[in-house]
């Protein structure tokens, strides 16, 4: 592996220790070099009034949202740079913001997979964003972007589905017809590292990523909130979707009582499953959908 410019989790001058010695505009996120092959890539908390939002979906995969303040973003500048660089020799280091011009430097990150997402601009104009999707150099991602696709199942409307680039039509209609829900359908097989959240099973093609708190019920940040998203098999995803099943902030699964328990039986449902992966982060949204569920019993 080739050595680090940088050292992981120290905190550097932006202007100072990267840009002046490695080039690279220091006021964009999107930094590429023109005297080094490399190009830099800053998050912070400051990109959420422009609609962008990143993180860790998993320790080894890192979401991203590309540049453009006003309309919908494209593949043009730093975009399509961040894009290609793997086939142009280009590196890609990810820094944090620590405010006051400071930043501290995360990793070196590939290139893994690009799409889009529904966001807002800075004058609060709905559009299409670009959300990346980088993976720590040298790790394995044990999966490829072309099997995140589920094109049978994305006609059921609770799913959270695939569409590639939309057209001016699909564009005006964004919020009602949710086009644009690629990347977050993404986000949510990475965050549970794609294998069921119960079961374990791992057949992307049939695994189902759903909201906890359904699309209809949720506001604008919740729609989009990986936290808010679990990833089932069909059966588990059809019970939870209906709140016949809901799970305690343990994991434990609860039954209904509308369904008897040898019925649950039959379709492999022992009332023993656990999920074990869940955060902090899922519970406010299992608390509401074991509301939904209470008032069905």
């Amino acid at each position: 592996m080739e050595k680090l410019p940088f050292i992981p989790n120290q905190i550097y001058n932006r202007r100072a220790d990267i840009h002046a010695a490695y080039g690279g505009n220091w006021q964009s996120g999107i930094c590429p070099s023109s005297t080094y092959p490399y190009i830099f890539i800053f998050s912070g908390k400051s990109g959420h009034q422009h609609g962008y939002k990143d993180g860790w979906d998993n320790p080894n995969v890192f979401t991203y949202t590309g540049e453009g303040q006003a309309g919908d973003m494209k593949f043009t500048k730093g975009n399509l740079a961040l894009r290609d660089h793997l086939q142009n020799g280009k590196r890609v280091f990810l820094f944090e913001s620590e405010g006051r011009g400071f930043v501290k430097f995360i990793s070196e990150v590939e290139f893994f997979d690009a799409d889009y997402f529904e966001t807002h601009d800075t004058s609060g104009t709905t559009r299409l964003g670009i959300k990346f999707f980088f993976k720590r150099k040298g790790a394995f991602v044990p999966t490829q972007p072309a099997l995140f696709d589920q094109p049978d199942i994305a006609a059921d409307p609770h799913v959270i589905y695939e569409k590639s680039e939309p057209n001016i039509t699909e564009r005006r209609g964004l919020v009602t017809s949710r086009v644009g829900q690629g990347a977050y359908r993404k986000r949510i097989i990475h965050r549970w590292e794609y294998k069921c959240a119960v079961t374990g099973f791992d057949k992307l093609n049939i695994l189902v990523a759903s909201h906890i708190v359904p699309w209809a019920d949720s506001n604008n940040n919740e729609r989009l909130d990986v936290h808010n998203g679990i990833l089932l098999s069909p059966t588990y995803d059809a019970l939870f979707d209906r709140h016949l099943i809901t799970f305690e902030n343990a994991g434990k699964i609860i039954l209904s009582d509308l369904i008897e328990p040898q019925a649950f039986q039959k379709i492999g449902v022992t009332g023993q499953e656990k999920i074990k992966s869940l955060s902090n982060f899922n519970f406010e949204y299992l608390d509401k959908h074991r509301i939904r569920f209470n008032e069905n019993r």
